[in-house]
């Protein structure tokens, strides 16, 4: 069963940076796909970005450029560096895993997800 658990979120200015974590815990299985993925108030989850367990990564239009998601395996952790912050940014961010290498930008694809961090810009 993994276990998901984010931290770093905050509020911060436009144009600003913040990095976000996710513990990972609970699967030692060597192949596998993490993704973050935000969901403002009124509006339906959606994918940010994904890297799977060759080190592949995807990003979503909207934050191509400004995000970078990357992974420590040593410390089982999984980050989101964002950085040119934009008032449309702001959302509740959460981790996935799915136990498959094949990444997905759909949370339906999802069995696994943290609690979730809130982000603001303003």
């Amino acid at each position: 069963h993994v276990q998901l658990v984010e931290s770093g979120g905050g509020s911060v200015q436009v144009g600003g940076s913040l990095t976000l974590s996710c513990a990972v815990s609970g699967y030692t299985g060597s192949t596998y796909c993490l993704g973050w993925f935000r969901q403002a108030p009124g509006k339906e989850r959606e994918g940010v970005a994904t890297i799977d367990s060759d080190g592949s990564t995807n990003y979503a239009d909207s934050v191509k450029g400004r995000f970078t998601i990357s992974e420590d395996n040593a410390k089982n952790t999984l980050y989101l560096q964002m950085n040119s912050l934009k008032p449309e940014d702001t959302a509740s961010y959460y981790c996935a895993a799915r136990v498959y290498r094949l990444c997905s930008d759909k949370a339906a694809d999802y069995i696994s997800w943290g609690q979730g961090t809130q982000v603001t810009v303003s």
